[in-house]
């Protein structure tokens, strides 16, 4: 009668197949890096490479808001850039979008405050409590268009995140959509870059 031993040596995989299936891996690993880098950089390049021109509005989707109201320097860049296209007269109103973060602040309302703040009129800024994520940005973006007879958008956010932003208004119904960028650089833009990759990958395929 055969020992354990004996049987399991006979089902072991050959060591040269075993070489070919590592190889093989790592073939396919090395691929897959490449590709991530290559839609990473047409992300980046699709972001930075802004489309800006006279507007219906500006939409800012949301981000951090501190416990106290104050927006987070990445959420303050959106807005910053924002305030500074309405001064020069690109767009006469500004959506600002977003949900009510962990700590229980309404990131429109804060957003909204942080404008009124810096000198813009509360009648030009909409708020949109609703916009927990981009999708729904857009579709709200979308509908107050509709309904006001409005046209021509432009995305303002990160560079990374203005791809997304735009795609959104456009699958809501925007008939024309450009974007502008904040100017607020930090480490955690390359976590956001690679994130940003599947997110727009599944914004195409996502059915409405």
């Amino acid at each position: 009668m055969k020992t354990f031993k004996e049987n399991l040596k006979k089902q072991q995989i050959p060591e040269g197949r075993v070489r070919r299936i590592v190889r093989l891996c790592l073939r396919l690993a090395r691929i897959g890096c490449v590709l991530l880098f290559l839609c990473a950089a047409a992300v980046v390049l699709a972001g930075v490479n802004e489309s800006v021109f006279p507007a219906d509005v500006l939409v800012v989707p949301g981000n951090q808001v501190y416990i106290d109201g104050t927006p987070s320097q990445r959420l303050a860049a959106r807005l910053d850039r924002a305030a500074d296209l309405f001064r020069q007269g690109v767009a006469p109103r500004i959506i600002v979008s977003g949900g009510r973060g962990k700590n229980g602040v309404d990131e429109a309302t804060a957003m909204k405050r942080y404008l009124v703040a810096q000198g813009l009129p509360a009648e030009a800024l909409i708020v949109d409590s609703d916009g927990v994520t981009t999708r729904e940005t857009g579709r709200f973006t979308a509908k107050y268009m509709a309904e006001h007879n409005l046209h021509a958008a432009l995305a303002v956010t990160q560079y990374f995140h203005v791809p997304r932003t735009a795609l959104a208004l456009r699958q809501g119904g925007v008939e024309k959509v450009g974007g502008a960028y904040a100017r607020y650089l930090e480490w955690r833009d390359l976590y956001s870059i690679l994130r940003e990759v599947p997110a727009c990958a599944l914004y195409f395929i996502e059915v409405k």
